[in-house]
Parts: structure tokens; C-alpha cells; sequence
């Protein structure tokens, strides 16, 4: 094995064992939302903490040009044990909703150094075959953000011990970063402190697109992660029972969005072959159809139900990892890191507004028009990856594949 995919591995390694506290709580939301009483906006409340925390880690080390500045292995580390010091607690001493809310905010924080430093660091290793290096890292971030679902659905811990285990996965992620992760020899040039750097990819017309192409993505990707459980569970009770497959709501879950990782890999064979645009494209309109349909299925065959959401969990994450491929490739070299970032903290922004919206529309007008109303982004996202397609700009990636 080259020194290249041994980092690749070891890196993903790192990365699924950190992302497992994106959604540890939502794994255990039926017995929080039990054991505090919990309505709709503490529901919502633990997962938009976490995106919110995200948000202000990715603004502040934008802001900062942190990920430029910083060994990337070192904000990756000591990210990763706050994560899971953070919801460790959680684990042992919260009782209320409050201080669960304020823990889960650091927690994103933390997050936020956990992720897209990765993202430049392998980048560092590939040149050829960067969409796929990306691809299979991003695969093992989905299968980490749905790591606390398996671990719900075939154990009998308590929330209190699923939590517990997923701070030691991200404990074990900060071992492995720090023992045997290292920058590559195509390393970026260093940066210095610019804190118009932060902006300064939405003023190239290439890499803005390929932002506008993210946020559509973004606008669909969480809010159907987060509710993918709750909208599987509520869907066999309304039936009146049974399973998927012979899987339980949350090993369901689990396996819909886990399903993204082989997503993520095809689509960077795809994108590395056929082209960045060609790829993204196809797949923002093949997941909008799915967010258009899997509502439908609510309350009828729970096969029916459990193919579409699947087809939905490996399109919905397919593209995302050559967004980010794509600004490596049309950002200024010494500042990837931070147009990386900036691209980010947008794109997570938009999420909070659908992952509080899904809960009230359910409550309007049902499940079919809450996952409806997802496919907005993939539509506008299509729209913007086909317009970069048609500029002299689209010729930087993939090596001029478009």
C-alpha cells in the first residue's frame, strides 16, 4: 500500500470514530425526549446546537485563516477531545435540557475543528484522484455521523451509555490522528493572517458556484439525517408495527444513512472519470427526486418505504465530498484551507433553517410536503453546477474533466 492511501485509511479511521457525536443524541432522541419531556423545539434544539456551534468553529477559524495557519493534525486532535469530553458529559452528569444544549454547542465547535482540516490534509497526499481520496473520507464521515444509530439499535445501553460510547470512538479517532497522521508532499503554501481571505471565494466566479452548488446540497443532506429516525420510527407506528427487513427503526436508520459511504466512493470514481458538474448534477437531481418520494411512502410497506430511503441515503452525500474537491481546485493554493472553512460555515447555516422547519411542516401538512420541501436545494444546486459546466472555469476540475 502506497504512503498515500495508507493515510487515506488511517485519516478515515480518525474521522468515523470523531463523527459519531454529530448525532449522538439524535440516536437516543425517543428516551431524551422521555426522560425531559421534550417538544418539538428541544428535539430540534440538540441537533441545531450542534450545527449552530459548527457554524461559529468554521466562522472563527475562517475568520482566522485557522486551518491555514495551524498544523492541520494538531486542530484535528485536540478538536477531537473536546467533542468528546463534551458530550461525555452529557453522558455522566446532564439532567435538563439547558446545559445539554450548551454541551451540544461545543460539541459542534469542536466539530468544525474535526472536519474540513481533514478535508486539506488529504488533499495534501493526491493529486490524481482527489475526488476519490475525498470521496472515501466523506463515506467515512457518514458511516461515523450514523455510528450512534447502530450502536442504539442492536445494544440494550441506555442513552446515557450510548453517548458514553460514542466519546470513546472519537477519543480512539484523536489516538489514531495523533499517532499516525501527517501531511503529504503536496502541501499548500503557508499562510499569513488576512481576514479578507474569508470571503474571498465567493469573488471568483468559479469557486462561487461551486459554493451555490453546496448550499443546495446542504439545504437537503442534514435535515434528512436528522430526521431520517424519527420519520422511519413514526412511520411503522402509524402502520401499526413491524420492521424493516427485520431491522428496528433505529438499525434502519443506521443503514440509510451509512449507505452513503459507498455513495461517496462511486461518486468519486464518477466525478474523477466524467467530471465534477456531471456528477453533482446527477445526483442533487436524482436525491430531490428521492426527498420528493420517500415522504409518500409514510405509514404504507415499510420495504417500500426502506428502498427509497435508502437509494435517498446514497445520493443525498454522493456529490458532497467533490464540492469540497472543487474549491481545493479553484481557490488560491495558500488558502484552501480557509475557503474550504468559509464554504462550510455557509453551507451549515442554511442547515439550521431546514432542520427546524422538517418538525412544523410535519405537524401542517405531514411528512410527504416536510421532505418535499428538501428538494428546493437540490434543484437550485443543479442549476448553479450547470451553469459552472458552461464556463472557461470548469476546465480546472478534475483535470479538465467537467
Amino acid at each position: 500500500m502506497s504512503a498515500a492511501w495508507r493515510q487515506l485509511v488511517l485519516l478515515s479511521l480518525a474521522e468515523l470514530g470523531a463523527l459519531g457525536l454529530w448525532f449522538s443524541a439524535n440516536a437516543v432522541l425517543p428516551a431524551l425526549s422521555r426522560d425531559w419531556q421534550l417538544g418539538d423545539g428541544g428535539r430540534a434544539g440538540l441537533t441545531l446546537a450542534v450545527q449552530l456551534g459548527f457554524i461559529v468553529g468554521t466562522l472563527g477559524g475562517a475568520l482566522a485563516n485557522l486551518p491555514d495557519v495551524v498544523p492541520p493534525r494538531r486542530v484535528m486532535v485536540w478538536s477531537m477531545l473536546l467533542g468528546a469530553g463534551a458530550n461525555a458529559v452529557v453522558a455522566l452528569w446532564v439532567d435538563a435540557l439547558g446545559p445539554a444544549l450548551a454541551l451540544r454547542f461545543v460539541t459542534g465547535v469542536a466539530m468544525a475543528g474535526a472536519y474540513p482540516p481533514a478535508m486539506k490534509l488529504m488533499a495534501t497526499w493526491f493529486r490524481e484522484g482527489r475526488g476519490l481520496a475525498i470521496g472515501i473520507l466523506i463515506g467515512a464521515l457518514t458511516v461515523g455521523s450514523a455510528s450512534p444509530y447502530l450502536i442504539r439499535g442492536v445494544t440494550d445501553l441506555p442513552w446515557r451509555g450510548t453517548l458514553l460510547a460514542a466519546s470513546v470512538l472519537a477519543a480512539a479517532g484523536a489516538a489514531v490522528a495523533h499517532a499516525f497522521v501527517t501531511e503529504g508532499p503536496h502541501r499548500f503554501p503557508p499562510a499569513r493572517f488576512d481576514l479578507r481571505m474569508a470571503a474571498a471565494v465567493f469573488r471568483e466566479r468559479g469557486a462561487r458556484l461551486a459554493c451555490y452548488g453546496y448550499f443546495g446540497h446542504m439545504w437537503e443532506l442534514y435535515a434528512m439525517w436528522a430526521w431520517m429516525g424519527v420519520f422511519l420510527a413514526e412511520s411503522l407506528e402509524a402502520r401499526g408495527g413491524g420492521s424493516y427487513a427485520g431491522l428496528n427503526a433505529a438499525s434502519a436508520t443506521f443503514a440509510v444513512i451509512a449507505a452513503g459511504a459507498p455513495g461517496c466512493w462511486l461518486g468519486g470514481l464518477a466525478s474523477d472519470r466524467w467530471g465534477r458538474t456531471t456528477l453533482t448534477i446527477a445526483a442533487m437531481a436524482l436525491s430531490g427526486a428521492c426527498a420528493l418520494l420517500t415522504g409518500l411512502t409514510f405509514g404504507g410497506p415499510p420495504l417500500v418505504t426502506l428502498a427509497l430511503a435508502l437509494l435517498w441515503g446514497v445520493t443525498v452525500v454522493a456529490d458532497s465530498a467533490q464540492f469540497s474537491t472543487a474549491i481545493t481546485e479553484l481557490s488560491a493554493p495558500a488558502y484552501v484551507g480557509t475557503a474550504l472553512t468559509t464554504q462550510t460555515c455557509v453551507g451549515f447555516a442554511l442547515t439550521l433553517v431546514t432542520i427546524w422547519l422538517v418538525p412544523p411542516l410535519v405537524r401542517l401538512a405531514g411528512w410527504p410536503l416536510a421532505f418535499a420541501a428538501l428538494a428546493l436545494g437540490p434543484a437550485l444546486g443543479v442549476a448553479a453546477m450547470a451553469r459552472l459546466r458552461s464556463l472557461p472555469e470548469s476546465a480546472k476540475l478534475a483535470g479538465g474533466r467537467r
